[in-house]
Formats: C-alpha cells, structure tokens, sequence
C-alpha cells in the first residue's frame, strides 16, 4: 500500500501555547494581588479604583487560570497532538484561526466585563449571558474541527489520550449549557433561571465537574500523551486504561453535591454525592499509578531530565488532590473544611501542582520540538522546578494551618456556654498564614517568569517549524479485527459511538440527582412567610453580587451548635425560593450573612460600607466609597420586575409599572431613618441606600417562636 505524504501545522500550538504563558501569567499575578489584599486590605485601593477591589478582582483571577491558563494549554495539547495520533493534519486551519481568536476575544470580555461589575454570581460561571453564547459557538467550532478530524483519520484506533478528548468535549458542552441557562434582563445582566436549593445544586453540579471535566480529564489526555513520549516509554496499562476512563468519567459526574452538605440541599442528594465521591478514590489514583508506572525503569531519566520531574510531581499531586477530594466528602471532614482555608489548599494543590506542573513540563518539552532545537538551559528548567515546588508547599502548608486553627477557635466555648472567639478575633489570628500565602504564590510566579526567559531563549536558539511533513498509508475501508483482540477495541474505532456513549455515561448522574429536585415538591417544602424581596431591595442584592460579596460572606448557616449560636438559627430550604440566583457561598474570609437582617442597624452597614474597620476594628474587608456616589439604577427595575415575575417570582400582575414608587418609599425611609436617628445625611437614591434596604432584610422571613 502506498503511503500518503501530508504535513502537520505547527502555527496553532505555538500559538496556543504563547496565549497560555501569557494568560497564566496575568492569572498567576492576579492570584498574588489578591492574596497580598486579604492579608493587607489597604491594598484594595478601593476608594480610587473600585473596580480594582477584591471582590471584582478574584472571579478575574479564577477565570484566567481556569479558563485562559489551563484552556489554552488543553488546546495547545489537542492541536499538537491529535494530529499525530490519527496521522492526519486538522481537518481546517480557518476553524483553528476562529477557535483561538475567539477564545482570546472570550478571555478578553470575560475579564473586562467581571472587573465592570457584570457577573451572575455564581463560582466558575460568573459571566454573562452575550459571553455564555460566545463560549458555546466557540466551543462548537472546536469539538467540529476536533471530530472531523477524527474522522478523516489514518490510523483507525483511537488512543486513550483522543478518549478523554471527546469525553471532556461533550461533557463540559452539556454542564456549561444547563448551568447557563438564564432569563435576560439587559445587555450584560440576567438572572438564573433557577433559584434557591435548585440552583445550588446545579451549580455545584456544574462547578465541580468543570473541574473534573476542564482541569482533569483533558489533562489526563494530555498525560497521557506526553509523559510516554517525553518519558520514551509505552503507557503501563492498556487495561487499567480503559478502567480508568469509563469508571472516572461515570463516578464524576455524581460527586457535586459534596459540595453542599449541612445546608438546606436535600440529604438525600448530599448523601449521594459523598458516596460516589468515596468511589472516585479507585479510578483517580488508578490513573496516577498508570502514569507513573509508565516511567517505571526511567528513574535514572526522571533524576536528569526537568521535563519528567514536572510530570512525576504533577501526577502525584493529582494523586493526592483526588485522594484529599473524596476524604472531604465525608461528613464530619467537610464539618471542618467547607467555609475554610482547608478548601483554598485544597483547590490549588490540584491548580498549582496538576495543572501548573504538568503544562510547565508540557511547555519544556513542546517548545524545542517546534523550534528544532534543544531547551536552552536544563539547569534553569530544574531551577523553577525547586522553586515551584517551595511556592506549592509556602501557599499550601499555611492554608492547612490556618483552616485547622479556624476551625477550632470557631468552635470553641466558655465553661458558660459562650462563644469564646468573635469572628474578627479569628481573622486576626490567620492573618500572619495569608502573609505567608501569598509570598508562597509569589515564588512560585517567580518561577513562572524563569520559565518565560528559559523558553524565549529556546526559540531563540531555534527556528520555528510551521509545517513538519509526514506520511502513512490511507485508512482501509474493510477492516477485519484480529481474533483475540478485546471488546474495547470496537469502541476505540468508533468516535461517534464513543462520544455517545460518553454523553449516555455521564449524563445518567445528572438526570438522578436533578430530575428529583426539580420535580418532587417535598425537595423544597415552601414557608408562607416566606415573600419576594421588594424592589429596592432586589436593586441592593444586585449591587451585592455585583460587588462580589458572595466571594467572602455564606448564607447558608449550618446545623452546628457554635454556628447557630454565632449567626442565629439554621437556614431552611424554604427561605431561598425566590432566590435568583443562590447565595450560600463558599468561603468564610467574613462572617455569615444569612441572619444579618435586622442585626444591626442602618447607620451600623452605612459607616460599615464606607469604613469596615470604623465598626469592626481589625477587620480585612475593603472600604466601599463608590457606593455613597453612584445611583441607584432605576431605570433597570421595571425589567428586573418583569424577569423575576416571569420566573415564577409571585409579584402582582403589572406591578413592574408601580414598582419604582415602591422603591423610592422605602427608600426614603431608610434615608429619612439615617437622619433622624443618627444625623447622617444622604440621598435616597444612592446606591447605599438599596444595599442597606437588602442587607436589613436577608433572613428575616423567618418567623421563629421566642425561646422560653
């Protein structure tokens, strides 16, 4: 048979793999911006850039390493590798060119727009609905090109590496698609579509397998690939692969809901979640030790080439990421962890050392090859790699700490029965270990720009390869399958059968845990007294998640006994019905909110907002100055009115036209309140007005008998 000559483009992984530097880069400097902002919140220069305080700035920074970061390293894998796989070039350089410059243009609104204000309020997916379109047309044209490519394929089975590939395509296609489905209101903003306990749950549905689906499996394609081929060495266990795979990719799916134990989710939901979380430990650490059995006999390769340590040490935090995972799925461990730093460790074990390392070796062992030359320096490639590796431990190390130290202060009681701790003298107390974060993320972006300098002079030395020619023999139309050969191999012959299976695969956990709760009344028993917030107080809760309250503060307070005693009584699934979308948050760096009505009073939030530490001194929350100048933005009301009405929320029919005379009454009160009381003079259509009108009547729907 005669063999084909073709040519593989180069231009696109180079490219790709430039967007990735750059942008992890921007998103690793983010991340230290941030952290120096917890431990010194004068950082925040929020009285002359609000728009640079923390709350606006972290969803900034987790989209970046997410999505820009780790997205053009998956790409810049895919393209580079997918060819070589199937022996066939992309199937077309014009849907390439629109794939990455499209997902720049993405990167590019995503951070502009979060920094604006413009966000949904919900982890991983803040951006709004015109970027969601975007993000799905974009993601289309890449699952296109990938699959036609596969089909005009040379070699006719598909390595293990183009399954994870295609699964990873389709399921995140299907989580970004449910999770974003949303009533506009304007051009850039729109509400959930689901509201309250529904909403958590799709949420985290959504968010934890965006990291299963976007931070794991197509790095463990990439994996896959790479760590053979820098290793020299076929992949350990075809077997184990194929276990790994399809166990992985069903297990995952189930496992969101450990996001949500103690809170108002269903316990039968939650018990799922931990029980499929449990089972994730068999595939995950499966995987690893395929990985690093793969170097088995190559020790003496791994002690002198860097490219390998990345791997080994990526790999391995991957292993115990997805060992640590699971163990905070269980009950009386997410007691301790959810709402703490312990989570924060957790996250960037997994970011920092899977994600980071593994693109790092990926980049050292990439960029040579595309420009026919050798890396320019292995001693400064060792160099980062020990200087990484510090980062990970001086931001970790802390962090685990000062969950611990949190936890136990939190709970602590006097041989009265008080609370022994305040809430600010705990944060106080864990100051010194966001110090020692953020100094730990510093070294490790050091290394990052040592990485940089190391790589420039690599293509430097070099000259890129765009086109690298090729050839192989045509795919033969009939095919008879070797006698003995397994059942997978089948599937591995049949991409189309394999992206179908894998969306049957994944979507059976989905279908389970959300059907229920959609469905069946009893998930989600109503509370009478339970009303829809009034429309000053919608505005407010919309300058709240637009000021990313909800990235430090939960409203969500558990059955425990030191936080019932701290924040008053449990929340109930009931409470939140009308809540477009859910607040119940993810991290404690501020105390929870879910009871703060009527806590305080209106002078107490107004000096609060425009200096936190004039009322809680100590405290690391930036000050809110732009709120005391902007205005309320009325003109918006009578379309929020409309959308919450026609998401079930019960506003009378045609109230959207009375709505802003209700706004400005209560309003008013408030204003008048402030003067009357406490000699405080302001406007009432400030924009602080609306944000006290809604901070005064979180958790106050409850109507609770008095203790006797």
């Amino acid at each position: 048979m005669s063999l084909e000559k073709f040519y593989y483009d180069n231009k696109f992984p180079k490219l790709f793999a430039i967007a990735c530097i750059f942008w992890g880069t921007v998103g690793m400097l983010l991340g230290v911006i941030i952290a120096f902002q917890l431990a010194f919140p004068i950082l925040n220069f929020s009285e002359y850039f609000p728009h640079l305080a923390f709350g606006r700035l972290r969803p900034v920074h987790t989209n970046a390493v997410i999505f820009a970061f780790v997205g053009n390293g998956i790409f810049t894998g895919i393209y580079y590798a997918l060819p070589r796989l199937l022996k066939t070039p992309m199937w077309s350089k014009k849907l390439g060119a629109i794939h990455f410059w499209g997902w720049q243009f993405i990167i590019v609104c995503a951070a502009v727009s979060l920094l604006m204000g413009f966000t949904t309020g919900k982890e991983y997916a803040e951006l709004e609905w015109p970027i969601d379109i975007m993000i799905t047309l974009i993601w289309v044209v890449f699952g296109f090109n990938m699959f036609a490519t596969i089909l005009t394929r040379r070699e006719r089975h598909l390595y293990v590496a183009i399954w994870f590939f295609i699964a990873s395509w389709v399921t995140v296609a299907m989580l970004h698609i449910v999770n974003s489905i949303e009533f506009p209101v304007s051009m850039m903003k729109s509400y959930s579509w689901y509201a309250g306990v529904q909403d958590a749950l799709v949420q985290w549905w959504y968010g934890h397998n965006a990291v299963a689906f976007f931070l794991t499996t197509p790095y463990l394609g990439l994996m896959y690939y790479f760590l053979p081929k820098a290793a020299d060495r076929p992949v350990y266990s075809y077997r184990l692969s194929i276990l790994h795979f399809w166990s992985l990719i069903f297990l995952y799916i189930w496992a969101g809901p450990h996001h949500l134990l103690y809170t108002a989710l269903p316990d039968w939901a939650q018990s799922l979640g931990t029980a499929f979380s449990i089972m994730l430990i068999l595939p995950s650490w499966g995987g690893m030790l395929n990985g690093l059995f793969t170097l088995r006999g190559a020790w003496d390769k791994v002690r002198e080439e860097p490219v390998l340590k990345f791997f080994v040490v990526a790999v391995t935090c991957y292993g115990m990421s997805t060992f640590e995972g699971p163990m905070l799925a269980l009950k009386n461990v997410n007691a301790i962890s959810h709402y703490s730093d312990w989570t924060v460790a957790h996250v960037h074990i997994g970011a920092l050392g899977w994600n980071g390392f593994l693109t790092f070796g990926m980049m050292y062992w990439l960029i040579p090859k595309l420009f026919n030359t050798t890396l320019y320096s292995k001693k400064l490639a060792s160099t980062h790699f020990w200087i990484g590796t510090l980062g990970i431990l001086l931001y970790a190390v802390p962090m685990y700490w000062s969950s611990f130290r949190s936890y136990f202060m939190m709970k602590a009681f006097t041989p009265e029965g008080q609370l022994q701790y305040q809430f600010i003298d705990i944060v106080q107390t864990i100051i010194p270990f966001y110090v020692m974060r953020a100094i730990g993320g510093t070294i490790f972006l050091t290394g990052v720009i040592l990485m940089i300098y190391n790589l420039i002079k690599t293509a430097k030395s070099g000259s890129f390869v765009r086109e690298e020619e090729a050839e192989a023999a045509p795919l033969v139309k009939e095919y008879q399958a070797p006698s003995g050969s397994m059942w997978h191999s089948v599937i591995e012959r049949k991409p189309i059968l394999l992206l179908v299976l894998s969306l049957v695969v994944v979507g059976i956990g989905g279908l389970v845990e959300l059907i229920p709760t959609f469905l069946v009344k009893e998930n989600i028993p109503t509370i009478s007294s339970v009303k829809p917030y009034t429309p000053l107080e919608l505005q407010g809760r919309d300058i709240y998640i637009r000021e990313g309250c909800y990235n430090c503060h939960s409203q969500m307070i558990r059955p425990f006994r030191y936080e019932v005693a701290r924040y008053g009584e449990y929340s109930k699934a009931g409470e939140f019905v009308y809540d477009h979308p859910f607040q119940w948050g993810s991290k404690r760096t501020g105390p929870d909110l879910a009871r703060i009505g009527g806590k305080y009073g209106d002078a107490w939030h107004f000096n609060h907002m425009l200096e936190p530490s004039s009322m809680s001194p100590g405290s690391i929350m930036p000050s809110y100055p732009s709120l005391f100048a902007n205005l309320i933005e009325k003109g918006s009301t009578n379309s929020k009115i409309h959308a919450m009405r026609k998401m079930g929320v019960p506003y009378p029919e045609g109230y959207e036209a009375n709505a802003n005379s209700d706004l400005e009454a209560q309003a008013k009160t408030i204003a008048d309140n402030l003067s009357a009381n406490n000699k405080i003079t302001i406007s009432s259509d400030k924009e602080i007005i609306a944000l006290i009108g809604y901070l005064q009547r979180v958790g106050k729907d409850i109507k609770l008998e008095p203790k006797k």
